[in-house]
């Protein structure tokens, strides 16, 4: 089988981010106490953020109120997959949870985000997501049945790396808070990914707690920040699509692989029926062989229906569909991340940021031009 956009589509609700950028910093120290003095005095010139001028006079530091930034992020994950369920030509959907075994499903994805922000409040940034992405999925699993020993095996496997299109909007804020020279950011954003195997679409929540320092540097307005961090991801659990057959099987194979996948269902099932025939009155009354012996049928049973099934859908293949549902979810919710950002001025920012730890990997670049609003 050759699995494509029926895993992949949800797969990739992990891929896109974005985080504000800059932290409003207070002055501390007596070396910037100077900085700090004519702070107090000045008029501060923009709309935005509100209550700026007072905040300003206070001893912060106020970024530019409205930036544009532009995020490279490549990300590596790996998710779990429940609760699958699925069917042919819109009849009915089979739960495939005890016989479908997934060994690693994993997505890496390549996306460009476009950011516009605003600093709403001193502590408030907002800002928008827009993003398009080319995430590509591996997929190892298999179709595994029971013998009369209740000895599970595999009958059927499929390997796949599927690649595809996505698009994502979303909105955000990150509340911050100076701490004694540096900044404490709690960045939070809710996104949409829109793939078109899905029926609607797919929503993902990203929380990403950082704290950091900001070094000034000796020419005016040119600073690095460093930060770490956590990252949290939590995604939407219930995903419904419809595809076309010819987009999930190789129909090249498929045809040879369901053919042996019956024959092994019906030869295990006669082993099973055999055991149990040849057991005593008491012995089937035993829980254990009797719990074993259900096991052994409803397994076979659910195998052999969904390959008969698969079978029919095969012999017009051009033409069927696959109606699937399933719940999602990142193998791990938390990962730690670093970061930096070099201040070339309070006009231009450059960004990279890394995470790591547990099954997900991902790095982001970024460029931001900021201006007053």
């Amino acid at each position: 089988m050759k699995c494509t956009k029926l895993i992949s589509a949800v797969l990739f609700l992990c891929s896109l981010q974005s985080f504000a950028q800059v932290y409003t910093d207070k002055i501390v120290g007596e070396k910037n106490q100077q900085l700090k003095d004519s702070l107090k005095i000045v008029e501060y010139p923009y709309a935005l953020p509100i209550w700026g001028e007072k905040v300003a006079q206070k001893g912060y530091n106020l970024p530019y109120s409205a930036g544009l930034s532009v995020n490279y992020f490549w990300q590596d994950s790996e998710i779990i997959i429940k609760n699958l369920e699925v069917g042919f030509n819109n009849g009915p959907l089979y739960n495939l949870d005890e016989i479908v075994r997934f060994d690693k499903s994993s997505v890496e994805a390549g996306a460009i985000t476009i950011r516009p922000d605003i600093w709403l409040l001193p502590f408030l940034n907002v800002y928008g997501i827009f993003g398009k992405a080319k995430p590509s999925t591996k997929i190892n699993a298999g179709i595994w049945i029971p013998d009369a020993d209740n000895n599970w095996s595999q009958i059927a496997s499929f390997s796949t790396k599927a690649n595809f299109d996505a698009t994502t909007f979303g909105i955000g804020m990150t509340p911050t808070i100076g701490i004694g020279g540096g900044w404490l950011a709690l960045d939070m954003n809710m996104s949409w990914s829109d793939v078109d195997a899905l029926d609607k679409p797919a929503f993902s929540y990203i929380f990403g707690p950082r704290l950091g320092k900001t070094f000034k540097l000796r020419k005016a307005e040119r600073n690095i920040a460093l930060w770490v961090g956590g990252f949290r991801v939590h995604i939407e659990g219930g995903t419904k699509g419809n595809i076309a057959l010819s987009d999930v099987f190789d129909l090249s194979t498929a045809q040879t692989k369901v053919d042996d996948g019956i024959t092994k269902v019906n030869e295990n099932q006669a082993k099973v029926d055999s055991w149990w025939n040849g057991l005593s009155p008491a012995q089937q009354a035993n829980p254990a062989n009797a719990a074993k012996h259900n096991t052994a049928n409803r397994a076979l049973e659910r195998a052999g229906t969904f390959l008969s099934t698969l079978d029919g859908a095969l012999s017009t293949a051009e033409s069927s569909t696959i109606q699937y549902s399933l719940q999602k979810s990142p193998k791990d919710m938390w990962n730690f991340i670093v970061g930096t950002q070099f201040q070339y001025n309070k006009h231009i920012m450059f960004r990279l940021e890394t995470g790591f730890l547990g099954s997900r990997t991902q790095v982001l670049g970024g460029l931001q031009y900021r201006f007053g609003l």
